[in-house]
Order: structure tokens, then sequence, then C-alpha cells
């Protein structure tokens, strides 16, 4: 049985950036060389980025796309690096997309991968199943292929499929089975979702003995607006033991060597099998001969703590949304509560403290041991500290026009607002949000406000949440023996506003260990009243909290994008009306 030595680039690419992108190829194509790889393969859609979105409907975006993937295949062997077959993402069309006057039906846009060899283009596959739920749009993009394309290489047959074709039983896979591939190269643009992991494994281990073959399966790593992608590639073989597996959250070359079936005879270039799916076959020729020495390994990482899991998610989502879209820093209002520690910490963890901004925005309703706590947070972390007491400016507002109770509240939190993006337009920095998703859900924020801020680290975050990370990041700091950045005060202290005399968030919701199970069934698993109240909670309360929760939707819809880390995000993947009768009380 042939052995072919694979190498997965679980990189970071850049929507948009088809220059970059294939630099990123070239580069780590470099790399697999050096490892003495026989064969390598990149993220879906690596040329373009994904998900390129409305892009898609751009012809001028598209043309480039498949030239840069021509220019790239001469440059790969121009390197010096044609010999080595590189499975690359890009974006296709092989007519108008199908919202123009004059699409076709069955031709338009696609979602497709190319193997490169010798300066050419040799083998090109279509994606055949198009996600249309939760944060993908497929359908609306893309035109599903009918083609499993397979490749000979190196004496194996190499079948090409595309993430969600992994998703689903049928189509690819079984057709590969039917065509006899040794294995199966899948590159994945999967969005990390806490515990994804967990569910990645079996459902390739799945798709093994379905296809009855290898699965290379190599996904991106990077933020991209809402969404982080975490890697976790692996290399999975036929009867569902794991081979080797990435780490997540970072860039990785995993290379392992996989005995393989050899090919049997060359059949026909394309044969139609028996659900109607076809099979193209075609040679990639010579590849770089068999490495000699001891067998190389990829290793396998062992999986780490939701809390770990969920920090790291969101450091890249920052960080990523930061650099990729190029603002030198960032500056955030800190309250000395737990929701502007943590995301501070998560932005000087992002960042480095030289690029992080923290300004104390004091009233007459400001504790002292808030301003402690704030200043406090600072010196542990070393992020540039300021302080811009807000009273004279509320106390102009109101000589000059009659507010009390909640207005004037609210005017607080907006005097907040201008200051942060007063300093954002004077300095550059990006203002960041610190509202968690429970707040988010219930409305329990200030439009214009502390809700201002063009991104959101812990937007997707129950408040629940927020707290056992706060916990999580002091413990992991002292197992190395370093500072913990979140003062214990803003861990234990009960939430608070602090927008008038005694405020606490208790005044107005549920306790969070009652209120977040309320919010996690209606919008994480949409339940219904009745559902709620079956699983055990208070008729009262689920009305109270759903009342808040349906009346909220407009604050939401203009709420700053976040890192997505749950199986449903507000935004992309909860999509109501705002304007909208229905309630579950009736």
């Amino acid at each position: 049985m042939p052995t072919l030595r694979l190498a997965l680039c679980q990189v970071n690419p850049t929507v948009g950036d088809l220059a970059g992108n294939s630099g990123l190829v070239r580069d780590w194509t470099r790399r697999a060389a050096d490892a003495s790889a026989q064969i390598v393969a990149f993220p879906e859609m690596m040329l373009t980025g994904y998900p390129v979105e409305d892009l898609v409907f751009r012809r001028s975006f598209v043309a480039a796309s498949k030239a840069a993937l021509e220019r790239l295949a001469a440059d790969l062997d121009a390197d010096g690096l044609g010999a080595l077959p590189v499975l690359v993402g890009y974006l296709d069309a092989d007519g108008p997309p199908q919202v123009s006057g004059d699409a076709e039906p069955g031709r338009g846009a696609r979602n497709a991968a190319a193997l490169l060899h010798h300066g050419r283009i040799v083998a090109t596959y279509f994606k055949h199943h198009l996600p249309n739920y939760g944060v993908f749009d497929e359908d609306r993009y893309f035109v599903s292929g009918d083609a499993l394309s397979v490749a000979r290489v190196g004496g194996v047959d190499v079948a090409l499929t595309i993430c969600e074709d992994l998703w689903q039983a049928g189509g690819p896979f079984a057709a590969a089975r039917q065509a006899g591939v040794g294995l199966v190269l899948c590159v994945n643009g999967s969005p990390y979702e806490l515990n994804k992991d967990d569910v990645r494994l079996p459902l390739v281990q799945r798709r093994a003995a379905e296809a009855g073959a290898t699965i290379a399966y190599v996904n991106m790593v990077g933020g991209q607006d809402e969404l982080v992608f975490e890697g976790d590639s692996m290399i999975v073989a036929a009867d569902g033991e794991l081979l080797a597996r990435a780490p997540q959250f970072v860039e990785h070359l995993l290379v392992h060597d996989v005995e393989l079936p050899a090919a049997g005879e060359q059949g026909a270039p394309e044969q139609v099998l028996a659900d109607g799916m076809r099979v193209v076959r075609a040679e990639a020729g010579d590849i770089p001969p068999a490495p000699t020495g001891p067998a190389v390994t990829g290793g396998t990482i062992a999986p780490v703590a939701d809390e770990a899991e969920v920090w790291q998610a969101l450091v890249l989502g920052l960080r990523d949304y930061v650099n990729k879209n190029r603002f030198p820093s960032v500056v955030l209002g800190l309250s000395g509560g737990i929701d502007s520690a943590v995301v501070a910490a998560l932005a000087v963890d992002a960042l480095g403290p030289d690029r992080v901004v923290g300004v104390s925005l004091p009233s007459q309703h400001s504790s002292e041991h808030s301003r402690e706590d704030a200043a406090d947070l600072a010196k542990r972390t070393g992020l540039d500290y300021r302080v811009e007491p807000i009273q004279p400016m509320v106390d102009t507002f109101l000589a000059n026009m009659s507010l009390s109770g909640v207005s004037v509240e609210n005017l607080q939190a907006r005097v907040r607002g201008v200051i942060l993006m007063a300093l954002s337009n004077q300095e550059g920095h990006l203002v960041l949000t610190t509202g968690n998703k429970s707040e988010l859900a219930v409305g329990y924020s200030t439009l214009y406000g502390d809700s201002v801020g063009g991104f959101n680290p812990v937007k997707d975050v129950w408040k629940t949440l927020v707290w056992r990370l706060a916990k999580w990041r002091n413990a992991d700091a002292a197992r190395r023996g370093e500072t913990p950045p979140i003062p214990e005060n803003s861990i234990g202290k009960p939430p608070s506003a602090e927008l008038s005399p005694g405020q606490l968030d208790s005044d107005t919701l549920p306790d969070y260990d009652v209120l977040d199970p309320i919010l996690i069934g209606y919008v994480d698993g949409d339940l219904g009243r009745d559902g709620l109240v079956a699983s055990g909670h208070d008729p009262a309360v689920v009305d109270r909290v759903l009342r808040m929760v349906d009346t909220a939707e407009y604050k939401r819809r203009q709420s700053a994008p976040g890192a997505k880390i749950s199986m449903k995000a507000f935004g992309r993947d909860r999509r109501l009306p705002i304007t909208n009768r229905w309630r579950e009380d009736g």
C-alpha cells in the first residue's frame, strides 16, 4: 500500500485580500515542501477568504478570483513547488449570478476547490451540499455541483470535497465509496461554536465509514466579522481511528504520513453513478518522491476546558477584527464592573496593553469601590488608563433640559458614549462596547450610550458565563505565576449600572442564575412559553422575561458586531422582525 505524506495548512486568510491570501498559500506550501509533503491542502475559499457574502454578485470579484488562481498555479511552479499538488479553495462561476436577469438554470457562482500541479489546474470541484441555516446563506449565492472530482496522486485516488459535503449523508461521500477512492480531502470554513469539536470528530468518523476511505479535514483559523474559525484540522482513517489532530485557534501545519490503498485501473474520465452524481477523474502526474526515514506523525491535541476554549475564541475574534480592519488600538469604558473588566482583559490578551485605552467615566453615582476597581484593573493589565468625570457635562444638560428618572440615567450613559466616540475620532481607536448577551436579550442597555461602539467582544456571552470566564482567566494567570488581570471585587460584587443611588441589576431583572436559563431556552433553543414553563421555570418570571426580549429587537438590530461562540448568536443566526405582534404569552 502506498504512503502519502499529507500537509494540511490551517491558516488565516482575509476576505477580499487575493494577493495576501495567495502569498499565504505560497509561504505555507514552501513550509510543506520543506517537510517533504507530497500533497498539500488549504481551507475553503482560501483565495478569497470566507464568507464573501454579496461579493459573490460582483462579476469583477469572481473574475479576479479566477485570475488569481491561474496566477497562483504559475507562481507555485516558478517558486520551484510545481511538483507538489496543492488543493486550494476559491470562488468560481460558470454563468451569471442567480439573481441576475440573464441567469441560467444550473449555472452561476460556485464555491470551488482546485488542485494545482506543475503550473496547471488539473482538477476542479464544485461544492455539492450548500448550507442554508444559521449563519449560512449559500443557496442565496451558489449553485450546487453535481460531480465528484477524483485525482490520482502518487498511485492513490483522491476525492475532493468542501465543508457542508461532510455534514450531510449521501452525495459526495457516498459517491467516493462507489468510485473506490483511498483518500478524501475535505477543505473547510467551519465556524466555531462551543463544544463543536466534540461533534466534529464523530461526524468525520461517520463520513470515513460512509466513504470507506481516510478523510483529511482542513479547517481555516481566524476571525471574520462575527465568525471565528478555530481550525481543529484532523486526519481520520477509514476505520474511524483518529490519526492526527491540529490545535485550535492558531495557524498550524499538520503533516502526517498515511498508508492508503493503491488505486485500481484508471476508469473512464467521467462516470455516472447510480444516484445521478458524476465522477470526473484526473491525473496529477509525478509528485515528490516518498520520503525516507521514520514515518512522520502529526500528533493529536488534547481538548481544553470550555472556558479556555471560549476565551481563545473571543481573543482571536477581537484580534482579527481589529487588525484586519487596520485599527491601531481600542478604547473602552472601565466601570469597575465585571463586563468591562472581562472585555479589557480580552483586549489586552488580544492586542497587548499598549494598544488598549481604558477610560473611567465616573458620575456622582459611581461608588468609590468601582473607581478603585477600574484603577486596579488598569494596574494589573498595564493598559493606558484615563479618568474623564462626566458629572459636569451631565449637569450642563440638566441645566438646559427638564429631565428626571430614567431619562437622567440614560443621559449619563449617552454622555459616556459621546466621550468614547470623541476619543475614537480624535485618536483613531476602535470603541469596544461591553454589554453581555443577557443584557442584549432583555434590552438592558441604553441606545447610543453604553451600547455605543464598533465591536463587542462579549456580545454572545451570557452573564453567568462572563463570571466563569473571569474566574478561569484569573486562575489561569495564577497557575502560570502571573498577576490575575481581573480584580476580585469586580467578580464578587453585585452587578450595577450605577446610574442612580444604590442601583442594582436585580432591581430590574431576575437574578442572572434565574434569567440566563430562561434566555438560553428561548433564544438558543427556540422554546416557547409552554416549553419553558414545562422545564420548571416560574410562569410569571417567564412572561416577564419574554416580554423584555420581544420588545428589545430594535435595540439588538442596532448593536455592534461581536464574535459568535454559541449555537445561536444575535444577528446572523437569529433573525426576527422588529415589527412583530406575536407574543408567546398570548
